[in-house]
């Protein structure tokens, strides 16, 4: 999977995240091509509590470990073969 995203609370404001069967990733600058559109996301990110709303999977809401300020929007991908 894909995840690209752009706003406040990553390393770079805009950065796409691989994602690989075996369980590794690997993060990026910009914007990496092609994209093989699979739902639409916003994720907040504050202190340990993380919510994220998916277009395909509706409502999460987690805990983290580590304290943090995010707020994203993101496109999951397809990882093409």
């Amino acid at each position: 999977m894909r995840y690209i995203e752009i706003g406040l609370g990553n390393r770079w404001f805009i950065r796409t995240e691989t994602e690989f069967e075996d369980g590794t990733e690997i993060e990026q600058q910009g914007i990496l091509k092609p994209i093989l559109f699979r739902s639409l996301y916003i994720r907040i990110w504050l202190n340990k509590t993380c919510l994220v709303l998916n277009s395909k999977e509706g409502v999460k809401r987690m805990n983290k470990k580590r304290r943090a300020f995010k707020f994203v929007l993101g496109i999951v991908s397809e990882t093409p073969k």
